[in-house]
């Protein structure tokens, strides 16, 4: 494990070096100024996490194309399990929820219960139905259909409701107040979120996992998006596909048993959870007491400096999640997770982590501090370009080129590593719709992450300039049905993006319209960020998407049995597009 991790570092090292060495010989046609350093502290900001996608994809890559099993190459333990080892633990199945619509959480709950019960292991799960909701009209409607819920299924396996009134500590405290209360009573407790889908044999797959090695205390299974019919979450979740893959594989490769933990469709180990992973209070800066919003990767990493391993299964079947609708309600998520993240600024510092773990939280800081990077370096490339009566003068052209080609092949390293590996294997192209619809999709997904990212940063930039102020963004339900997003709504919502994405273009079209290919990378996201939310969102387009394959997955070409009983729409009969190549 330590020539790994030294690999790793190696490799960050150099790409982070030669990154830097490049953009400076690039800048530095007359010498470098006041602005060109300025720029390269900017660009360095932006760097770790592109680097460590680069890194992590490269790696990934190699185990994906040349293990024999890529997942026991990066989890020993699955080597050890076989199908039919009994399951002895009595195992807690916790879903945390908070003004969510029960229908739908209940839509994704029967099938693993079926599948449970269908097992002939019933009697070793107890779900845990862990509400936090507030909205009166939802809580009253939740406790009706999860009582009905527990009715139904009494006979045949364990289901408890319980309801907070408070939402104290956010989720780690919903389920801190389960540990509390009934934790003595189970083995290892798998965490579901509202939106989560986990089939029986995933989460039976993962106990077995965890009885082999009495050292996990923490096993993460990778999580998907469920087939949709926003476009929005559509094109995203079929990035997300592609990324996950060599990203998780590669970082599994070296951060070995200090391992993720992203919260939900996972499995813990409750004794270990209970005595070493409460969360501290923050003190805020009224000396008041602050709860901890990003709870799961300080929670791995007390695991870890308990002693126990926190690991990865890289298996694309173990679960899969609802995404966003929308460009808003995705936002209102991300800005949620920013927050989190900020707060472990607190935490790095913590006695007794492992050096593995400090990097996590450090790196969870600066995918976002990166934005206001992004931000500044957009403002400065304004700002040089409206002013330069020579572009030689302000970068090396052959240079600037070779930054700008370096840049994006790190930004999209993961996703082109999964692609590389999809076009590679026949089975994996024929699951995607064939080459040519899946080399159609990765066009059009590395279009929109160009428009979707300045989107983003500028976002991330405003949000942490409030927090300087003390702006807070709050736990609340998710809106996860398709919805129209009026185009007042999203100008209303995206006005500073808009603003700043038209000065830049106005600005270099007006002085340098030669520019505007290069300037367009930063700037025509943020431009063009309210029409973009307002089409992504229209439920005929996500409709049309789904029919003819734009962001296929592989569960609209081949739907497994448990996926088929959600009944979604966008794997109905009607709304899978039809195969047209075999190749």
């Amino acid at each position: 494990m330590f020539a790994r991790r030294a690999t790793f570092a190696v490799l960050f090292f150099l790409a982070m070096t030669g990154s830097l060495v490049l953009a400076a010989m690039a800048l530095a046609p007359g010498g470098l100024g006041f602005v060109d350093i300025v720029a390269l502290i900017l660009f360095a900001f932006t760097l770790p996490w592109m680097v460590a996608g680069f890194c992590n994809a490269l790696i990934g890559f190699v185990i994906m194309r040349y293990a024999a099993d890529p997942v026991a190459a990066v989890l020993p333990a699955v080597g050890k399990v076989r199908d039919d080892d009994r399951v002895t633990a009595s195992t807690a199945i916790l879903l945390c929820v908070r003004n969510e619509l029960p229908v739908r959480t209940i839509r994704n709950l029967e099938p693993m219960l079926d599948g449970l019960c269908a097992s002939g292991y019933a009697e070793r799960f107890h779900l845990y139905l862990l509400s936090d909701t507030s909205d009166a009209a939802l809580a009253t409607a939740e406790e009706a259909l999860f009582s009905e819920l527990i009715t139904t299924w009494r006979d045949r396996i364990a289901i408890s409701y319980r309801r907070r009134t408070v939402n104290h500590g956010f989720k780690a405290g919903n389920i801190r107040e389960f540990c509390e209360r009934w934790g003595s009573r189970h083995e290892f407790a798998v965490t579901l979120d509202a939106d989560s889908f986990m089939p029986a044999d995933a989460i039976i797959r993962l106990v077995r996992i965890m009885q082999v090695d009495p050292k996990l205390g923490i096993l993460q299974g990778l999580i998907v998006g469920l087939p949709s019919t926003s476009m929005f979450a559509r094109i995203f979740q079929f990035g997300m596909r592609l990324g996950m893959r060599s990203y998780t594989i590669g970082s599994a490769w070296w951060q070995g048993d200090c391992g993720p933990y992203w919260g939900h469709n996972a499995i813990l180990r409750l004794k270990p959870f209970i005595a070493h992973c409460q969360l501290p209070l923050l003190t805020g800066d009224g000396g008041e007491a602050r709860h901890i919003l990003s709870h799961d990767q300080i929670e791995a990493a007390l695991m870890r400096s308990a002693g126990y391993h926190v690991r990865v299964v890289p298996r694309e079947d173990l679960g899969w999640e609802d995404n966003p609708p929308t460009l808003l309600e995705f936002m209102r998520r991300d800005l949620r997770w920013c927050q989190g993240n900020m707060q472990y600024l607190r935490l790095v510092t913590l006695p007794n982590l492992t050096p593995v773990s400090r990097y996590q939280l450090v790196l969870a800081i600066l995918m976002f501090v990166g934005s206001p990077a992004w931000v500044g370096l957009l403002g400065l490339a304004t700002a040089a370009l409206i002013h330069c009566d020579d572009p030689a003068n302000i970068m090396r052209p052959d240079l600037g080129s070779a930054l700008i080609a370096w840049v994006l092949l790190m930004w999209f390293s993961p996703k082109i590593a999964g692609a590389l590996d999809v076009l590679l294997v026949p089975k994996e192209r024929r699951a995607f719709g064939g080459a040519g619809r899946f080399t159609v999709n990765f066009a059009i997904e590395t279009i929109y992450s160009i428009v979707l990212c300045p989107i983003l940063w500028i976002s991330h930039t405003i949000f942490l300039s409030g927090r300087l102020f003390n702006r807070d963004v709050h736990w609340m339900g998710q809106v996860r049905d398709d919805h129209v997003v009026p185009f007042g709504l999203a100008m209303r919502d995206l006005w500073p993006q808009t603003l700043v994405g038209c000065l830049s273009l106005g600005l270099v079209l007006f002085y340098q319209p030669w520019a505007i290919p290069y300037i367009l990378l930063l700037a025509g996201g943020p431009a063009f960020a309210a029409p973009f939310a307002t089409v992504t969102a229209w439920p005929v387009l996500g409709t049309l998407a789904a029919r003819i394959g734009v962001g296929r997955l592989p569960e609209e070409t081949t739907t497994p049995e448990h996926l088929l009983e959600l009944a979604l729409p966008a794997i109905t009969p009607e709304s899978r597009p039809p195969l047209t190549s075999s190749v």
